[in-house]
């Protein structure tokens, strides 16, 4: 497996965890509004910063193709 879906995958369930639901539930939501891949891609920023930044990013990008 490589670092960049290690760290995905701990980010999914992290930021479950910070919403208070499921992992599956979350990437759901991600694959609905096709943001899987781009946060996916965001490796390089996300695993250099805090968590919580990672966060607010993703609630950001859920807000946003969720208004659409």
């Amino acid at each position: 497996m490589s670092k960049e879906m290690e760290f995905f995958i701990f980010l999914i369930e992290q930021y479950a965890f910070y919403k208070n639901t499921t992992a599956n539930k979350v990437l759901a939501q991600l694959e609905e509004l096709n943001l899987t891949q781009f946060i996916y891609d965001m490796y390089e920023l996300y695993h250099i910063e805090d968590l919580h930044n990672a966060f607010d990013d993703i609630d950001k990008l859920i807000l946003e193709k969720s208004a659409k």
